[in-house]
């Protein structure tokens, strides 16, 4: 008996040790946002810029939220605080897209693919072959006969399209190879929940299935997909080539987030703060499009140091899926302007 009294206790203080060790675990955990965090004072800021962001700061277009917080705050002289969320804190894109319009949240740093849930002409930049470089990317925010109809496309919604960053050239990653179009046709490739890219895989007469980006990984790792459409950062960076060990460089689009700015808020500003507000907005818009092409280029080098393949789609199948998209250029054609596209194609020198 007396053995029984003794092991009881020691059984029980064994039980609540497993019990507690994960939560001692979780409660040591690292802060996934540790080094972003804010070096001065903002309580006593005049006006608050709430802006969200879907992805993590190691992405450098995600990165910028965190550097127009730090510059604005020196050029307004503590004036504005951007209070910036990453990491989704504040919900999925079509979810803050709501909060936006209303006013709940004033800024976005919204992917291209979920901008054109907003406005049709946004959904541009996602047809292929057309902003597909990181020139033609410089070029389209650079000239004004260009930009600013994108700029301006959301105003309805009561939004402004300030500046544009990205996270690289979108290609597929794939479990086994694809050399070719006739490879394409054997995967099952995840695409975003956005109308352009549904449109696109439908005229190209792949098998696709479209996935929020937080089903991606288990759907990979389970056979669901086989394939996933996204860029070679990303997929680095968020350890997508762990399972899928080929990337096709099919580049024919880049990447974006579109940020946007709820107007009412805007307008509220002080004209001095407004101005610096735009300015500062550009100038790091600006740097961080400098730093996602160097960003991509060490990703690609990691990437194939870890033993991923990197393949180059030919010429001739890059013009072949320009060939069958014909249906999708005469149909956002009429959703984003004919006149409009042409232009945009004939001054980017699109395939």
């Amino acid at each position: 008996m007396r053995k029984t009294f003794v092991l009881f206790p020691l059984l029980a203080l064994l039980i609540v040790s497993l019990l507690a060790s994960p939560l001692l675990a979780a409660g040591k955990k690292k802060d996934p946002l540790a080094n972003w965090k804010t070096k001065f004072d903002h309580s006593k800021a005049e006006y608050t810029y709430i802006l969200s962001n879907i992805s993590h700061p190691i992405i450098e277009g995600g990165a910028v939220g965190y550097n127009i917080r730090d510059s604005l705050w020196a050029k307004s002289n503590g004036r504005i605080y951007v209070d910036y969320r990453p990491l989704a804190q504040l919900g999925g894109e079509k979810a803050v897209i709501s909060k936006l319009k209303i006013g709940a949240v004033q800024g976005m740093l919204a992917s291209s693919v979920a901008s054109a849930n907003i406005a049709d002409k946004l959904g541009i930049v996602n047809l292929p072959y057309v902003v597909d470089s990181f020139d033609k990317l410089d070029r389209f925010r650079n000239d004004p006969e260009l930009w600013e109809p994108f700029s301006n496309a959301a105003q309805a919604a009561g939004l402004m399209v300030p500046d544009i960053t990205g996270y690289g050239l979108y290609g597929w990653a794939t479990t086994t190879p694809v050399r070719n179009l006739a490879d394409a046709k054997t995967v099952n490739f995840r695409i975003a929940q956005a109308p352009v890219n549904t449109d696109l895989y439908k005229s190209w007469g792949a098998k696709f299935t479209v996935l929020p980006w937080p089903d991606v990984s288990q759907a990979l790792q389970t056979g669901v997909i086989n394939g996933l459409d996204h860029t070679a950062i990303v997929c680095n960076i968020t350890k997508k080539f762990s399972i899928a060990k080929y990337f096709t460089e099919v580049n024919y689009a880049q990447g974006l987030y579109i940020h946007l700015v709820n107007k009412r808020w805007f307008k509220k500003l002080p004209k001095d703060l407004q101005t610096i507000f735009l300015e500062v907005i550009a100038e790091e818009s600006a740097k961080t499009r400098e730093l996602t092409r160097k960003q991509h280029t060490q990703q690609v080098a990691k990437a194939k140091e870890a033993g991923v393949e990197f393949i180059q789609l030919s010429a001739e199948d890059k013009a072949k899926l320009v060939q069958m998209a014909a249906p999708v250029y005469v149909k956002w054609g009429k959703k984003v302007d004919d006149d409009y596209l042409t232009k945009v194609r004939s001054t980017l020198g699109a395939i």
